[in-house]
């Protein structure tokens, strides 16, 4: 069976072990063990499978004599404040977050309202694993109750209004929102709304199957295609559970993660907010961004992969401002947590700042071309124990010299090896990339 956490949770087919109403019952029951306390908050994305897999959770919880307040379906980053907001003494989503609908997970947060440790989530792994919080619950006599959370989106909504400044008006804003049919969907056309902005909302009618589905932060091209056609100053796309933010300008051109950390750490630093005068990313960041950040006089820390990782670095280094490429970026003065509603708030405060259009923010950083690839594994061995790939690698890297890196790495969430390839031109970093895609499939792909 192996190891249950990936980089965001526990994940996999619903209806699949690990993702069976079973084993959600006993995360339930391990979270209520281990978080000591008489309160539990539970939300959810989109999913139809959401409904099956809450039930189960919430059941282990009860069952451990813990009551649980029910969210409803409210972003992840909702669920975090709504926890760590309260005198909860642990919050679980249920989601996938950009995962197909038949997809599903569990992420976990402690009472402060941040994702766990390696070393707690290890201890969970082994109640789940070893069957021992089984045998544990069976000497309960406790009866836990089930409470509703009317006011989690109302809260979560104010709590993001209060993370502008008083005189921030979006007045004027012209705004195109993909909701990706998840989470995000009623709240944050709402804020923007409620903010002055003139909001077009796209993907805003989940029903169970359509989450993520040729929309969101993974598929922008309807949103780029409206931007432009309606003149929008900016497109906000988010996925299924609104941790993370992909941007479009009013041009129509995609905005990652990397250059929205650099367009934020100009502003927080002009205005004295960049804490440390640092800011968090991972491996896959661009290049570009370490030599914007440079430019600007700014420190650059790299984390893991995985934004809880970026997270632990921003804690150690007192830094507030940290992401992924991906679209995860944690306001660590705001939010304990990823938050694409929040980062979508601080890029626009960013533009209103600035008074600028987002296409000349942009500027700001030049970004290296890059390449990534996917491949479909059967397994997932230590890359460095693969010659093939370790040679495939050293080749491309001996090539590029200094004017690009390769990384190959394994996806915590999906069967994908990720291989990514800067370097000085596309053609150049395409090339590179698929000579080491080739290996990988050779040495570990799934045969057509």
């Amino acid at each position: 069976m192996g190891k249950l956490f990936g980089t965001d949770g526990i994940r996999g087919i619903a209806n699949e072990y690990p993702m069976t109403s079973e084993m959600a019952v006993n995360i339930g029951r391990a979270v209520a063990y281990i978080f000591k306390g008489n309160k539990i908050v539970v939300g959810k994305d989109t999913r139809v499978s959401g409904y099956m897999l809450e039930y189960a959770v919430v059941s282990g919880i009860c069952s451990m004599g813990v009551n649980v307040y029910l969210a409803g379906i409210l972003p992840t980053p909702g669920v975090a404040f709504a926890t760590s907001s309260t005198d909860a003494s642990a919050g679980i989503m249920i989601s996938a977050s950009h995962n197909p609908y038949f997809d599903n997970g569990i992420k976990i947060f402690a009472g402060n309202g941040y994702k766990l440790s390696d070393e707690k989530e290890q201890e969970i792994e082994h109640l789940l694993l070893n069957k021992d919080i089984v045998s544990i619950s069976r000497s309960v006599r406790e009866h836990g109750k089930v409470y509703k959370m009317d006011d989690a989106k109302k809260n979560y909504a104010s709590f993001l209004k209060h993370t502008l400044s008083k005189t921030c008006s979006f007045k004027g804003i012209k705004i195109v929102m993909d909701c990706s049919n998840g989470a995000t969907y009623k709240v944050a056309p709402e804020l923007f709304e409620n903010l002055g902005a003139d909001v077009e909302s796209l993907f805003v009618c989940p029903d169970g199957k359509n989450i993520n589905e040729n929309c969101g932060s993974q598929h922008p091209d309807a949103l780029i295609e409206k931007v432009v056609e309606r003149g929008a100053d900016i497109g906000l796309a988010f996925d299924g559970d609104g941790d993370r933010l992909i941007a479009v300008d009013e041009k129509g051109n995609v905005i990652t993660g990397d250059r929205i950390l650099a367009i934020c750490a100009k502003a927080m630093k002009q205005n004295g907010l960049l804490g440390n005068n640092l800011v968090v990313s991972t491996i896959m960041s661009n290049m570009g961004l370490g030599l914007a950040l440079k430019n600007m006089g700014i420190g650059h820390v790299i984390a893991k992969v995985g934004d809880r990782y970026v997270l632990e670095k921003m804690r150690s280094t007192e830094a507030v401002l940290g992401g992924e490429d991906s679209g995860h970026m944690i306001f660590l003065d705001h939010h304990t947590t990823g938050d694409g509603i929040l980062t979508a708030l601080k890029l626009i405060e960013a533009m209103k700042s600035q008074k600028e259009p987002l296409s000349e923010l942009c500027k700001i950083m030049t970004v290296f071309p890059q390449v990534l690839l996917n491949v479909k594994i059967k397994s997932k061995p230590d890359i460095q124990t693969v010659s093939g790939i370790c040679n495939a690698i050293k080749s491309v890297e001996a090539s590029l010299g200094e004017k690009g890196r390769a990384l190959v790495r394994y996806s915590g969430t999906q069967p994908f090896c990720r291989i990514m390839v800067e370097g000085p031109t596309f053609d150049e970093t395409d090339r590179y990339c698929r000579q080491i895609a080739d290996i990988v499939q050779e040495e570990l792909g799934i045969d057509d």
